[in-house]
C-alpha cells in the first residue's frame, strides 16, 4: 500500500466518522472511521520514514580542471620539415 492508499484510508475514515449518520446493527461506524484514519496515518508515517531512508544524498563531485599541454609550433621558416 503506497502513499495514495494511505490517504484514501484517511479520507474514508473521516467520511465515516464525520460525514455520515448511518446506523448499522452491531457496527459502530464512528469507531470504524477512527480505526481507518489511524491506520492511514500510521501508513503515511511508515511510508515517509522508508522514503527518507531510501533517499541517498550524493555529495557534489569537485570539479578538477585538467592541464592541457599545448604544443605551440613556432613558425620560423624551418618548421615545415624542409629546414634544419
Amino acid at each position: 500500500m503506497g502513499l495514495g492508499g494511505c490517504i484514501i484510508l484517511i479520507a474514508l475514515g473521516a467520511i465515516l466518522t464525520f460525514a455520515t449518520d448511518w446506523h448499522m446493527q452491531g457496527v459502530n461506524l464512528d469507531l470504524v472511521g477512527i480505526i481507518l484514519m489511524a491506520v492511514g496515518l500510521i501508513g503515511v508515517a511508515t511510508f515517509s520514514g522508508i522514503a527518507r531512508r531510501r533517499r541517498v544524498v550524493v555529495p557534489p563531485t569537485p570539479v578538477v580542471e585538467e592541464e592541457h599541454h599545448h604544443h605551440h609550433h613556432v613558425r620560423d621558416g624551418y618548421s615545415d620539415g624542409y629546414g634544419v
